[in-house]
């Protein structure tokens, strides 16, 4: 056996530590799985969901408008707004707005609860809106037409009279514009018949170039014929898709669980028109108690990407199976199936976000 002195045991001692600080580092399982960094994988994440109805407010009669990134909805009078507005950069989270016409024209009585169904439509510089209001004159629903140079208003109706007003079939009501792709603008609405026993029917009539004052003959395109409509067809929304034009509508009384969505093929702004066979196409869903939902109607549609959506109201359900007062905003999904747009609603389950551009 071989012996070291104390130079050679130090020697030897500061090889085995200078060997041990060489050799690579031996970690434990429980060491290695804690710091191993994750493999990459192609999975997507998952997809950000909402759940209707998108805007508990009291919001009827809702219609949507697109500036930008940014989406208005305006709305039916409610908490003494004439007109309620809300705004959302993703369609689903919405901040309520004030007043978006907070003076009444002329003609119109200050009556609360009788300013309806406002739609908006931006004519190069200048915002439009088409809204229903009471003539004074006539103590019948009319027509008027207010501009704004910012889409939050405060919209402004200088006449001394409305745009239209059917005085001689109940009034007039539900206007709505459609730019056709020739730069063509017209304006639909619907006779107030149902208010005095009388038929009603959706018109379409030719607008300026300004949008403030309506051409031609008016032109009738659908009407009450249907026995799923009641007394009462109303709310036009004219949409252009893959070439085609499509009416929607709702009908029936807008109070309770017959008010549904339906819609027609027309083969232009100024009709012909037919109804389709298959409506409605949004109508109450009484199947679940647990989840019923009440009253689906007065639709405005939006085309964002590829997607078609839906917008519209339903009555809120308090105590069970009792109807609320308030009026929901609701937000569905429409696809297209051979021409057909298939509304996939009302939808209580959570659903993925519209895809903005």
């Amino acid at each position: 056996m071989k012996k070291f002195g104390w130079v050679g045991l130090l020697s030897l001692g500061l090889g085995v530590l200078l060997a041990a600080c060489l050799q690579p580092a031996q970690e434990s399982p429980t060491q290695a799985s804690s710091t191993a960094v994750p493999v990459a994988t192609n999975t997507p994440p998952p997809a950000a969901l909402f759940q209707n109805p998108v805007l508990k407010e009291n919001f009827a009669d809702p219609f949507i408008l697109q500036e930008g990134s940014t989406f208005y909805v305006y709305a039916t009078n409610s908490a003494s707004k004439n007109i309620s507005l809300a705004r959302s950069t993703d369609l689903v989270t919405w901040e309520v707005l004030g007043d978006a016409m907070p003076a009444l024209p002329k003609w119109a009585k200050l009556t609360g609860g009788l300013v309806w169904a406002p739609e908006v439509i931006k004519i190069g510089e200048t915002y439009v809106m088409y809204y229903t209001a009471r003539d004074k004159q006539s103590n019948k629903q009319c027509v008027g037409a207010a501009t704004s140079s910012q889409p939050e208003g405060k919209f402004k109706d200088t006449r001394s009279e409305p745009l239209v007003c059917q005085t001689d079939r109940g009034g007039t009501i539900d206007a709505s514009p459609f730019l056709d792709d020739d730069g063509t603008l017209y304006l639909l609405y619907k006779n107030d018949g149902n208010c005095c026993s009388m038929p009603t029917h959706i018109y379409a009539q030719k607008l300026s170039p300004d949008g403030l004052s309506l051409t031609g003959e008016a032109v009738q395109l659908v009407r009450n014929d249907q026995q799923w409509e009641g007394d009462v067809i109303e709310a036009p929304t004219l949409f252009k898709h893959e070439g085609k034009y499509y009416l929607f509508f709702s009908a029936n009384s807008y109070a309770g669980v017959p008010y549904a969505v339906g819609y027609a093929r027309c083969e232009s702004p100024l009709g012909p028109c037919q109804d389709a066979p298959e409506n409605p196409i949004l109508a109450s869903r009484l199947e679940d108690k647990n989840a019923l939902v009440i009253g689906p109607g007065h639709q405005a549609l939006l085309q964002v990407g590829n997607q078609t959506w839906m917008f519209y109201h339903a009555w809120e359900v308090v105590s069970g199976s009792r109807r609320g007062d308030r009026r929901l905003m609701w937000l569905d999904r429409v696809n297209w199936v051979d021409g057909r747009p298939v509304v996939a609603g009302p939808t209580l389950d959570p659903q993925p976000v519209p895809q903005l551009p």
